[in-house]
């Protein structure tokens, strides 16, 4: 009877032992993982220092933009930028009323003769009726001069004869060379020196023309003065 009391308390101590040793087992990875979780904290507070980095950084960024803004007066941001006055100009609007001009055709003009380049109306149209070239008698020695003034009068650029009071007697009088001195813009189908004069100017002596017609009071003006006229030039009108 000793020895089975003797077997069962050795059985029963085995058994506590294995419990206990199966309970530090299960234990182990719990102390392992809360051991874990203990070194991990302070893995946590890392970023409150990557945070207090950062906010020493943009603060840095601050005082240098604030700096940068001070020394340049204003400090240039994307959203500001806009392109220079004037090199963008305001679209035109079609269609959006009739004051704004651009309603009927949208600035596109008319159909067949008005929008074809080159086309219209010439100087002598009469809203198509038979013009007046057609409708008059075609007689031997018939004169048009004192019709249509765009087909067959000739323009003269005229020039007084007190516009060449200053003028070198060394330069012959030209339609050019009174182009070049700013006497006339433009020479149309000829030059004609005409008798206008001013007081206390005269002609200087020995002028030269070329290429120009008179009138009947410059021709006496001028031939009073010396100068020298071209044999061949058109009657004085």
């Amino acid at each position: 009877m000793a020895q089975k009391k003797s077997t069962a308390k050795k059985s029963t101590a085995s058994r506590k032992t294995t419990a206990k040793a199966s309970a530090a087992k299960k234990a182990a990875p719990k102390a392992k993982a809360t051991a874990a979780k203990a070194k991990a904290t302070p893995a946590k507070a890392a970023p409150a220092k990557a945070t207090a980095t950062k906010t020493v950084a943009k603060a840095s960024a601050n005082v240098s933009a604030a700096a940068l803004a001070s020394a340049s007066g204003a400090l240039m941001k994307l959203g500001a930028l806009k392109p220079a006055k004037g090199s963008w100009t305001k679209r035109q609007r079609i269609g959006r009323g009739h004051g704004s001009g651009m309603v009927k055709t949208g600035g596109e003009g008319g159909k067949g003769q008005t929008v074809r380049s080159g086309g219209g109306k010439g100087p002598a149209f009469e809203g198509g009726q038979t013009p007046w070239a057609r409708r008059l008698p075609h007689k031997r020695g018939y004169s048009q001069k004192a019709r249509d003034i765009g087909h067959f009068r000739a323009r003269y650029a005229v020039v007084n004869l007190h516009q060449l009071s200053g003028w070198d007697a060394s330069v012959e009088v030209s339609p050019e060379s009174l182009k070049e001195r700013g006497i006339l813009s433009s020479t149309l189908d000829g030059v004609k020196i005409l008798g206008g004069g001013k007081n206390g100017k005269s002609l200087p002596q020995g002028l030269k023309f070329r290429d120009v017609v008179f009138s009947a009071s410059a021709l006496e003006a001028l031939k009073a003065a010396g100068a020298s006229i071209p044999e061949t030039v058109a009657e004085p009108a």
